[in-house]
């Protein structure tokens, strides 16, 4: 009888001490994200046929541009040296840019009318 009681320690104790050795460790914040300092992207939304725009960074260094559609899928990829990307190949609508620079990446919508 002693040792069904053991045994059931055991199990129970075990039941509570598994889902914190399983468990993801996720905190919440979103601080532990890396983001491109000032980015900054001009004019949002683009309008008046206009062939650039403006993206900076506070390093403006090199950046990968990618842009996606509102389905996810890619539509055109460059690199951009200065601060003047060249939209002439996008038609009107809502689309997701990419911007990779020194590794980090984040992701902004861009509307052109």
């Amino acid at each position: 009888m002693i040792k069904n009681y053991v045994f059931i320690l055991f199990f129970t104790l075990s039941f509570f001490a598994i889902p914190k050795v399983f468990a993801q460790d996720f905190n919440g914040k979103e601080s532990d994200t890396q983001k491109i300092e000032a980015l900054s992207i001009y004019p949002n939304p683009v309008t008046n046929n206009r062939q650039f725009v403006n993206i900076t960074t506070r390093y403006n260094s090199i950046k990968q541009i990618e842009f996606f559609n509102v389905i996810g899928k890619k539509i055109y990829a460059t690199v951009l040296n200065g601060r003047e990307l060249n939209i002439s190949r996008l038609s009107t609508g809502v689309y997701f840019i990419k911007i990779t620079e020194n590794s980090i990446s984040e992701t902004r919508k861009l509307v052109i009318k």
